[in-house]
């Protein structure tokens, strides 16, 4: 985050807040999981368009997004015009190429295999939107450089809320991290302070739209929980 001052720090009364008895917070909850299980990465899209208002309102709800001292360490590039998306397709599938031609390692393309992927990325042009993940290593205050904390944890957490946005207004997206990525800073024109972290392609999904099966099977809660729960 750019600011010409240090900030100061000033309390400011709660805002909002939410005053649910158990009942409610149980019955939330469990509707936002049947919510969020409905979601899925795709590769199979249509080319129907999707407004831009809807793009910025789900960018402007990540932006919301905890950050570390609150830099807020983000910046997104929401792309749908069609000679850009070619031309990120055509730099992301040079470096597919080489990643499936075994620069990624057995063990790596092995772990892919279930998933079905490979050097071709259709989606990249036939999506309606591409989103940009920039990842702001350090900010800029009256033109010194300011060091940025959390970068990673804090952009993981902002994406993950923008994926939930877009999956909440409808829309189906697929995270796509292409190695190296450099040539996004490039053709998006975005400064040497920022590392692309990953594209998402957005839009709906075609009416012949798959999903690996492997994909469809979640750990358990009690692989991904552990409690620790003093005497009643």
């Amino acid at each position: 985050m750019t600011e010409q001052t240090p900030p100061t720090y000033q309390a400011l009364p709660l805002p909002d807040r939410a005053d649910y008895d158990d009942a409610q917070m149980q019955a939330e909850a469990d509707r936002f999981y049947d919510h969020v299980r409905t979601r899925h990465s795709i590769r199979d899209y249509i080319d129907r368009p999707v407004p831009k208002q809807v793009i910025e309102a789900c960018v402007r709800a990540a932006g919301t997004a905890p950050s570390g001292a609150n830099q807020q360490p983000w910046h997104f590039v929401a792309i749908s015009d069609p000679e850009m998306k070619a031309r990120i397709r055509k730099a992301a599938e040079d470096e597919e190429q080489k990643f499936y031609g075994g620069g990624g390692g057995d063990a790596w393309l092995k772990a892919l295999e279930p998933i079905g992927t490979d050097a071709s990325k259709p989606h990249l042009d036939i999506a309606p939107w591409l989103i940009v993940v920039f990842a702001q290593r350090w900010g800029d205050r009256n033109g010194e450089r300011v060091k940025h904390y959390y970068v990673p944890e804090s952009v993981g957490i902002a994406t993950g809320m923008l994926i939930t946005a877009l999956h909440t207004a409808g829309l189906s997206c697929l995270t796509h991290t292409p190695n190296p990525m450099k040539f996004l800073n490039d053709l998006c024109d975005r400064p040497e302070n920022e590392k692309p972290i990953m594209i998402l392609a957005v839009g709906h999904p075609a009416d012949s739209a798959t999903v690996p099966a492997v994909a469809k099977k979640k750990k358990p809660l009690d692989e991904i929980l552990t409690t620790y729960e003093g005497k009643a």
